[in-house]
């Protein structure tokens, strides 16, 4: 970026990943508004990150719905000025995910959350960016969305696929307008995501693979890298896994 950047959008900042992104961004300095369905979760993180009112902004929404996540992007940026950092990272898996149970209903939820929502976020966020020729966005993606995986399940998979051209796509576009898009791959990460999973994890698994915090380090490299250099795609897997 051509300037420190001072803001930042974070969906699904209710828990997780995106809580974890938001703390660390707010560590950093950065205000940081909270994008997710449930306000009641957004408080509870805004109360975790410890900094001013005005360095925090609670904007509940539903990243499926365009119209609202064009809404939202308008107030957060009559709010903060402008979106430096977008952070897409709302997510959602369903319990019955082989091909045998999944539903068209399911389907339909994981390709609406995972891809579309962060094709909206880009509709409503990327012309201030384009304009200021500056700006980073990232996509939290998934290891599902460099090998497809039974685990995460087609539908998921197959959102996951579509979330990295997405943002690989972008890359390409606007390389020569100052602004840069990275996707992150991470493995498994110990979040309320798990217990979507048909089989529960156990505590053992879940203190071994990737923590919140782990893919906000990845973040904040990206948000503290020289704008001169690019990070298309990362991937962050627990040390205990393999990789394929």
């Amino acid at each position: 970026m051509s300037r420190k950047p001072e803001t930042a959008l974070v969906t699904g900042a209710g828990s997780g990943i995106g809580r974890g992104v938001a703390q660390t961004l707010a560590k950093m300095g950065l205000r940081v508004a909270l994008v997710g369905r449930d306000p009641g979760k957004l408080e509870t993180t805004k109360g975790l990150l410890g900094v001013a009112d005005d360095r925090v902004m609670v904007a509940p929404c539903d990243v499926t719905d365009a119209e609202a996540v064009m809404a939202m992007a308008k107030e957060v940026e009559s709010t903060f000025g402008t979106i430096d950092v977008l952070v897409c990272n709302a997510g959602t898996n369903v319990r019955n995910r082989a091909l045998n149970v999944l539903t068209p209903e399911d389907w339909d939820l994981m390709i609406r959350t995972n891809l579309t929502g962060p094709f909206n976020l880009l509709r409503a966020i990327l012309p201030g960016m384009r304009e200021r020729k500056d700006g980073l966005v990232v996509q939290i993606c998934s290891i599902s969305g460099v090998r497809a995986s039974t685990l995460g399940g087609a539908g998921y998979s197959a959102s996951k696929f579509g979330q990295a051209a997405l943002g690989i796509t972008l890359g390409r576009e606007v390389r020569e307008e100052g602004i840069r898009s990275t996707v992150i791959y991470p493995g498994e990460v110990n979040t309320p995501i798990l217990d979507a999973r048909p089989v529960k994890v156990s505590d053992e698994r879940k203190a071994a693979i990737l923590q919140p915090e782990d893919v906000a380090a990845a973040v904040k490299f990206l948000v503290e890298l020289h704008p001169r250099a690019r990070v298309p795609e990362l991937v962050i897997t627990p040390t205990v896994d393999d990789f394929f």
